[in-house]
């Protein structure tokens, strides 16, 4: 098929796609179905002979009438196929993670079915199903240069579910993922966006008999990026970067898995790993040990200040010690330094004295050449290990073709070979890769508190109490948090709160250092800042939680646990029942909004802010409570406010 045609073809793919879904969709036969537990996927074949599943829980159903299928090479597989053999086992894993909690478990039957086109051609499906949710690739061998030019995969979710998703209105929306989390009605998904019909994962979806489902993709490597297509009749389809163009994969093609995550309530969603647990177990090889590997939080400049020089950043490790942190981001500028290199050694070998371990930001685009096995990338990444630096922050790739998430994983590779932690920003969500690659400590993919410095900012409180139930589902996220100089709409407890209901390996603290050390306002959280860990051993969401409402997370390390909340209604009580704690006396450290105190003036604060209308903000107010798994703490929040508590074991 010459170019031309091919092109008429991917342009009426749309209009045949949904023909099928809104025609055919009607007459069905079953082929085969799996079950575990209350979960059940049917397989099955419409009339026009098209593959197609359905998921169901507790016989109701979470995913009706959608598609199977991937187009090849031009060759549409799933359209007329016949499943020749089927083979079922059990998959198990256990493996540990630095986020929501120390240890992942995951159990799964995984069905992998042999199907023969019409012409002979043999390729592959794997289903696993899990309680967690249910997930499946696409399998399809071959030799040398395939095009993948499309899939037939679609979600169709059921009446009145709402959907909950990110928004930008600009075209850095699917770029970077730095949208406001946003809801709508299933029905109004192909109109509800300026940008237009086409979503970047993840959706969560609060389903119409209960429970919800979170549609994402994992393992993404060697593949482009899924995007998902509202195209009416609540039916979401699979779509890339590339469009019509496709994109080449060398010999076998196996996809990314498709993922639906399900759980009956928010605890179980903020819990599932399902995306971590499908990705491949670290290369022994390469990940000989991970003690180099150390969770911990990152002082930043940027946030007061974007101009970096020298003088500055050796400050910056300065009250990084102070504060007890561990990490100090050295932001762009630092290559305009005189004698860079040098410079950033000898910065380095200070921060050592200091216990303090330095990130190199660093643009994509001036490593992001394949040429000889990324030999420009693996000499730039030579010279960040020789001057002592402990990870490096690359940023802009601004996209997730297939050739983006190829530079993805090659720097994560090369990084791990020389010890290096990665920070990505600039990117799409995380499908998981943390596991195989441990080296990726923090990504981006979100709409963090920067946005609170620009002019679409600042950030809403209804956004800050979905992230934990959306974005932070699939993965860490580097939203540096703490803002109290440019909080928005929100309060300063609000603003403590997000150092526990967020999560980041690699915590970067948004605030200026001298601010948080010196500022008296502040002074009676400053322990709290400072003993906050940034990754824990369990986490556990409050029953009161509700998605861009309230966000009321409790997590554990070791012995300790906390307490974030997240407002964004008006002033209302709230009850902490501290049933979770364990037996036992524990002193809780109680910093809530402080109702009746007067609002700080925020003016001067902060030399880089862009306040707007938001110049004043409620202060916090700290108190200390000795507790007990029995006892109940009435917190008053103000509007859009929020609460940080520490237990610590008596």
């Amino acid at each position: 098929m010459n170019n031309k045609n091919f092109k008429f073809t991917t342009n009426i793919f749309s209009v045949v796609f949904v023909f099928i879904l809104l025609v055919s969709c009607s007459s069905k036969k079953e082929q085969t179905s799996m079950i575990n537990g209350a979960l059940k996927v049917n397989i099955i074949t419409l009339d026009n002979k098209q593959l197609a599943y359905t998921i169901s829980k507790e016989k109701q159903i979470v995913l009706d009438t959608s598609l199977l299928g991937i187009v090849v090479n031009n060759r549409s597989l799933g359209s007329i196929s016949e499943i020749i053999k089927q083979k079922t086992t059990t998959v198990s894993a256990s493996f540990p993670l630095l986020g929501i909690k120390n240890k992942a478990i995951y159990n799964a039957n995984q069905t992998s079915f042999t199907l023969k086109e019409k012409d002979g051609f043999i390729w592959n499906i794997e289903f696993q199903i899990s309680p967690e949710g249910v997930a499946y690739r696409y399998i399809v061998p071959g030799e040398g240069k395939q095009k993948v030019n499309a899939e037939i995969s679609s979600f169709k979710l059921p009446n009145k579910t709402k959907v909950w998703y990110f928004e930008r209105d600009s075209d850095w929306k699917l770029k970077s993922h730095a949208g406001e989390w946003l809801s709508a009605d299933i029905s109004a998904m192909p109109t509800v966006s300026k940008m237009g019909p086409i979503q970047g994962l993840t959706l969560t979806c609060e389903l119409p008999n209960g429970g919800y489902a979170l549609v994402a993709e994992s393992a993404l490597f060697n593949y482009s990026g899924l995007r998902l297509k509202a195209i009416g009749n609540n039916t979401f389809k699979a779509n890339f970067t590339e469009e019509e163009n496709g994109f080449i994969v060398e010999n076998k093609v196996t996809s990314a898995w498709r993922c639906i995550l399900l759980a009956d309530d928010l605890n179980a969603l903020v819990n599932n790993t399902m995306v971590a647990a499908l990705n491949p177990a670290p290369d022994p090889n390469i990940f000989t040990n991970t003690d180099w590997i150390k969770p911990g939080k990152s002082v930043w400049h940027w946030w007061s200040g974007k101009n970096v020089n020298y003088k500055e950043e050796k400050e910056m490790v300065m009250d990084a010690h102070a504060l007890n942190f561990d990490y100090s981001m050295v932001d762009e500028g630092w290559e305009r330094w005189d004698n860079k290199w040098q410079s950033v050694k000898e910065l380095c070998d200070f921060a050592k004295t200091k216990d303090v371990g330095i990130f190199l930001w660093k643009h994509s685009k001036e490593i992001n050449f394949p040429d000889n096995d990324y030999a420009v990338m693996r000499q730039f990444l030579d010279s960040v290990k020789l001057t002592g630096a402990v990870g490096i922050k690359v940023d802009f790739m601004n996209g997730q073709d297939k050739s983006l998430i190829a530079f993805d994983e090659a720097l994560l590779k090369n990084a791990a070979k020389r010890q290096l932690m990665v920070n990505f920003h600039g990117c799409q969500q995380s499908s998981g890769e943390y596991r195989t690659y441990p080296n990726e400590v923090t990504r981006e993919g979100i709409r963090g508190l920067e946005v609170n410095h620009m002019k679409e900012g600042p950030l809403p409180a209804t956004h800050n109490a979905a992230l934990p139930f959306t974005r932070y589902v699939t993965g860490h996220a580097d939203y540096t948090p703490i803002g109290f100089t440019e909080p928005g709409e929100t309060t300063w407890a609000h603003q403590l709160g997000t150092l526990v209901a967020f999560y980041s390996p690699f915590n970067c603290i948004a605030e200026n250092t001298q601010f948080l050390l010196t500022n008296k306002s502040v002074q009676p959280a400053l322990d709290f800042i400072k003993e906050v860990p940034s990754v824990w051993d369990e986490t556990l969401v409050l029953p009161q939680s509700k998605i861009g409402e309230l966000a009321a997370i409790a997590r554990r390390n070791k012995e300790d646990w906390y307490v974030g909340v997240l407002h964004a209604r008006e002033q209302e009580q709230l009850r902490i029942d501290c049933s979770f704690l364990e037996e036992g006396e524990y002193t809780a450290t109680i910093f809530t909004d402080d109702i009746n105190a007067k609002r700080i003036h925020l003016e001067g604060l902060n030399k880089e802010a862009n306040l707007r209308q938001w110049n004043t903000a409620l202060p916090f107010k700290k108190e200390i409570q000795v507790v007990n798994k029995n006892s109940k703490i009435e917190l008053t929040l103000a509007s859009k406010g929020g609460a940080a508590i520490q237990f610590k074991r008596n």
